[in-house]
């Protein structure tokens, strides 16, 4: 690193997407703006899509696991009426049906897609089977089986706008739910087709879009921190980043261990629930993730201290 090079910087970065970039444009961009190599992103968004996207830089990109696995709200416009390639507004429309959204028929719908269900990706997702992506036998007009997979519709709510075919969908969801399948489903419940335009992200996990930034403002906070010398302020530690995670406050004598990497008795250093642990030192520092056992006993993970 040259002398005029900023330091590296270990945090979480809540991106608030415009339409238009790829996860991995916003990527590329915040890696100019805090001018180091080691980030990475968790939960893709397509590119039409706009929200949350949560970047990590240096050390925390090792916790982005952790926040990919976090449930997630969404907003979006159900357009029914005609289907799509892509199951969004940015594919060609392939059918078109005469039909009319009866509200009290659009809530049995809806109600049949909350809770556990098994649902088939779309050949537009990054999903590899026989070891390649979809997506990509997509663009050669390949199509193929796809094993259904569980997930978690924990909340589903439809709105009327000024316009009959089109709905406001707001939806919280497990991880690995493609909200684009939901609005093509409904369209099938209801006898003819569905897709989706103006996805959103309002939220994953505890981060929300009130507290995220677009990448404008993330330079402009980087260049005003790097001439004061500090940490651009919209940059969360990675300790804020495992806000979600059971957080476990250990002293010095164990913060010794966790720096070596060696297990920790559950009990004596007062971890409940089920984990993921978040461990840190009396400053609130992260010092490592630590997951359970069949025992007593838990396990680092990811450790962050240096021994």
């Amino acid at each position: 690193m040259s002398p005029s090079s900023p330091a590296p910087i270990d945090g979480l970065v809540v991106v608030d997407k415009e339409a238009g970039w790829t996860s991995h444009d916003v990527v590329a961009r915040c890696r100019r703006i805090y001018g180091q190599r080691r980030i990475g992103h968790a939960g893709t968004l397509d590119p039409d899509a706009t929200g949350i996207l949560l970047v990590g830089l240096g050390r925390a990109t090792r916790l982005l696991r952790y926040l990919t696995e976090r449930e997630k709200t969404y907003t979006c416009e159900v357009v029914f009426g005609a289907t799509t390639s892509t199951l969004d507004a940015g594919g060609e429309v392939t059918a078109t049906f005469d039909m009319a959204v009866d509200p009290e028929a659009l809530e049995i719908a809806a109600a049949g897609l909350r809770g556990p269900i098994l649902q088939v990706p779309p050949m537009v997702s990054s999903i590899k089977i026989g070891g390649q992506r979809l997506h990509e036998l997509a663009r050669q007009g390949i199509e193929i089986d796809r094993p259904a997979r569980p997930v978690t519709v924990h909340d589903l709510q439809m709105a009327p706008t000024s316009e009959p075919l089109i709905w406001q969908m707001t939806t919280t969801v497990s991880s690995g739910t493609y909200v684009r399948v939901l609005a093509a489903d409904l369209g099938l419940a209801l006898g003819g087709g569905a897709h989706l335009r103006q996805l959103r992200r309002e939220r994953s996990g505890s981060f929300t879009t009130k507290s995220a930034r677009t990448l404008d403002q993330l330079a402009a906070d980087a260049e005003t921190a790097r001439s004061l010398g500090a940490i651009p302020h919209s940059v969360l530690t990675p300790a804020q980043a495992m806000a979600d995670l059971d957080q476990v406050a250990v002293g010095p004598d164990v913060a010794l261990l966790v720096s070596r990497g060696l297990p920790l008795d559950k009990v004596s250093i007062g971890a409940s629930g089920k984990g993921p642990f978040a461990v840190v030192d009396g400053g609130g520092n992260l010092l490592a993730v630590y997951i359970a056992t069949e025992t007593d006993r838990i396990v680092p993970q990811v450790v962050l201290a240096a021994s």
